[in-house]
C-alpha cells in the first residue's frame, strides 16, 4: 500500500506538469495563428471602411461605418464578372482536367507493370525539376504556332498535366492492396473499371488534396495568364487586380476591397 500511495503522489505532479506543457504548447499555436491571420482581418476591415479610417491609428477593427458600397465601387469601376467567369472557367476546366490526366497516370505508374515503367515514371518526374522559365519561351512559341495565343485554352493546355499530381497519385495508388485489382480482374472487370469503381473512390483524400492544390495555383496564378492573355475579355482575376492597383493604387480601401473580392473563392475552399 505504502509504494502505491508513493506512485500516486509522484503521478499527480507529472500529470500537471503534462498538463501545464500542453497548455503552453496550446497557447503558444494560438498566438502564432493569431499573427496569420491578423493581416487577413485588417484587410477585410480596410475593406469597409472610408479611406482617410485605413491607417488610422490605433487601429480600428471594426468600421465607424461599414462601406459595403466600396464593394460596389469595385465592380462598378472594373469588369470583376468577365475577370471572375474567365478564372472560374479556367480554374474547374484545369482542376477536371488534371485530376483525370494526374490519376490515369498515377494507376498505370503504381499498378501495371510494363517495360522499363519506373525509368519512364522517373524521367517524368524529373521534368519537376525544370524551372518554368527554361521552358516559357518554347511553350509561347508552340502556343503561338497553334493560334491560341490571347485565349483561354492556352493556359488550359499549359496546366492540363501534372508530374506531381501524377506523383501523389501513384504514391497513394500503390498502398491499396493489390488482391483488390486481382479479385475484380478475375470477376471480369477491365483495367479502366477497376480504375473507376475500385480505385477512385478509395481516393478521395488524395482527390480531396489535389483539389485544393490544383485550385488555388490555377486561381491564383498570375505568370502564366500575364504571359499569353492580352484582351481585357479574357484576363483571370489576377490580372484584373493588378490592373485595378495600377489604376487606383491610392483610394486604399478599395484596393483592400478588391483583394479580398479576388480572395473570396480559396477562404471559402479553405472554410469548407
Amino acid at each position: 500500500m505504502g509504494s502505491v500511495h508513493v506512485a500516486l503522489r509522484t503521478q499527480g505532479p507529472r500529470s500537471n506538469r503534462i498538463k501545464h506543457a500542453r497548455w503552453s504548447t496550446h497557447l503558444i499555436l494560438a498566438i502564432i495563428s493569431l499573427s496569420m491571420i491578423l493581416p487577413f482581418l485588417w484587410m477585410i476591415s480596410s475593406s469597409l471602411k472610408l479611406e482617410n479610417e485605413v491607417f488610422s491609428m490605433p487601429i480600428r477593427w471594426i468600421p465607424s461605418v461599414i462601406r459595403w458600397s466600396n464593394y460596389v465601387e469595385v465592380w462598378r469601376r472594373a469588369p470583376f464578372g468577365i475577370y471572375y467567369w474567365n478564372t472560374t472557367l479556367l480554374t474547374f476546366g484545369t482542376v477536371v482536367t488534371q485530376l483525370a490526366t494526374s490519376s490515369l497516370a498515377g494507376y498505370v505508374f503504381a499498378r501495371l507493370k510494363f517495360p522499363e515503367r519506373d525509368a519512364l515514371f522517373f524521367t517524368y518526374l524529373g521534368t519537376l525539376m525544370v524551372p518554368f522559365m527554361v521552358i516559357m519561351i518554347p511553350q509561347f512559341t508552340v502556343i503561338r504556332v497553334l493560334g491560341l495565343f490571347d485565349t483561354l485554352w492556352a493556359v488550359y493546355l499549359i496546366r492540363a498535366f501534372s508530374p506531381f499530381g501524377t506523383f501523389l497519385f501513384r504514391q497513394f495508388f500503390s498502398t491499396i492492396p493489390f488482391e483488390l485489382s486481382d479479385s475484380a480482374r478475375i470477376d471480369g472487370c477491365s483495367e479502366f473499371r477497376i480504375y473507376r469503381t475500385i480505385i477512385m473512390p478509395l481516393s478521395r483524400p488524395a482527390i480531396a488534396t489535389l483539389v485544393v492544390f490544383f485550385f488555388s495555383f490555377t486561381w491564383n496564378d498570375f505568370l502564366g495568364p500575364l504571359i499569353y492573355l492580352t484582351s481585357d475579355t479574357n484576363k483571370t482575376i489576377q490580372l484584373g487586380l493588378r490592373g485595378f492597383v495600377t489604376l487606383y493604387n491610392q483610394d486604399y480601401a478599395l484596393l483592400m476591397a478588391a483583394a479580398v473580392v479576388a480572395m473570396f473563392p480559396i477562404m471559402v475552399l479553405y472554410v469548407f
